[in-house]
């Protein structure tokens, strides 16, 4: 056992230990309480720390289209972040989030009384806030809070007949979501390639809506955070089915740490169609058994150069994720990754891991 402890901190230190842990952002978004006391309308809105998604669905189908954007008008980090709430409704929510949040950034760059430091991360956020706000992009959620939080659609979650999520694993936030340098290791990068990959037969969701492990430290070994989002994540899918038709549930993929999330999540055939699992450090259940048998369980094979490889597949002491999703007495169902490279390399066009994830996101 000590030298299974010991291995397990090596690896880590190997990876680039990381001694700056995270406090999960949790609860309702700001604003709730304003929210919940807002009887304009002559009803109740549902509380957003109680209420489930079908309750908040049936909320918004009882209301006009005006009434909607009234609300969403008065309240935009709240209705933007409601799973159960119409899609078009949140991105309407969401973009005046960003708005406002834009301009409060802006006033706090030039603030005389904030340290030039203080000033400088206001520029960034704002631009951070501009660039989502480009074109015609669907931002399904946004949580200024901690390091920030965001979930963008690509395609048409109304008409698209499949529907895949993407759940990152470390270091991805509100600033690193779509970062230009090393895209396939973004949700964002994830999701537009699986999209071109089925030629726009799916619409995605690229989900970062948890506070993510930063480096590979303690946060990373332990799963504090992935309860955390398995929380959420189970909301967005409890979401998705009161509020999208499709022909199934959404695919699931999760990478890296992600697994973690995923596996904690324990989805339901209701909830989703498959699980995908890429770059797993274990999902924090022992084997396939202990999650639905109704929801097919795909473990992509690690490529020679994923650094996770060196991660024992442990549980001890607190730390660890425990088996291989890849082992053979796990119970996973093996995909390849012929022509990935490196840990955040399995979405990259021309890999078979590109491929098998296309056709099972299609429902072949």
């Amino acid at each position: 056992m000590a030298a299974t402890a010991v291995a397990l901190a090596a690896a880590l230190g190997a990876g680039g230990w990381a001694a700056d842990t995270q406090s999960a952002v949790t609860g309702p978004p700001p604003g709730s309480a304003a929210w919940t006391a807002d009887t304009a309308l002559g009803l109740q809105p549902p509380d957003p720390a109680t209420s489930t998604p079908a309750q908040v669905a049936s909320f918004f189908a009882g209301l006009t289209p005006a009434q909607q954007d009234a609300l969403a008008a008065r309240h935009p980090l709240v209705v933007g972040n409601l799973d159960g709430a119409p899609a078009r409704l949140r991105y309407r929510a969401n973009t005046l989030a960003l708005t406002a949040e834009r301009t409060r950034e802006l006033a706090r760059a030039t603030d005389p009384a904030l340290t030039p430091q203080d000033q400088q991360a206001a520029r960034t956020r704002a631009e951070r806030y501009r660039t989502l706000l480009n074109g015609d992009r669907q931002i399904l959620a946004f949580d200024p809070r901690g390091r920030g939080q965001v979930a963008e659609v690509f395609g048409d979650l109304a008409t698209a007949a499949r529907t895949a999520v993407i759940v990152p694993g470390s270091d991805i936030d509100l600033l690193t979501f779509d970062r230009a340098t090393d895209p396939y290791g973004t949700p964002a990068g994830m999701a537009r390639a699986l999209r071109q990959a089925t030629d726009g037969g799916t619409a995605v969701i690229a989900w970062a809506g948890y506070t993510t492990p930063v480096g590979v430290g303690v946060d990373a070994a332990t799963e504090d955070l992935a309860r955390a989002g398995a929380t959420r994540l189970t909301r967005l899918l409890d979401g998705l089915a009161v509020s999208t038709h499709p022909q199934a549930p959404p695919t699931v993929f999760c990478h890296s740490y992600g697994s973690v999330v995923c596996g904690l999540a324990h989805p339901t055939r209701a909830r989703a169609s498959a699980l995908v699992v890429l770059g797993s450090p274990g999902m924090g259940v022992d084997s396939a058994a202990d999650l639905d048998p109704d929801v097919p369980l795909w473990a992509t094979t690690r490529n020679g150069s994923d650094w996770i490889g060196n991660v024992p597949n442990v549980r001890l002491f607190g730390l660890g994720h425990g088996a291989d999703p890849t082992g053979p007495g796990f119970g996973a169902r093996p995909l390849p990754s012929t022509g990935s490279h490196g840990h955040t390399g399995y979405f990259a066009p021309g890999t078979a891991s590109l491929a098998a994830y296309a056709a099972i996101a299609l429902g072949h």
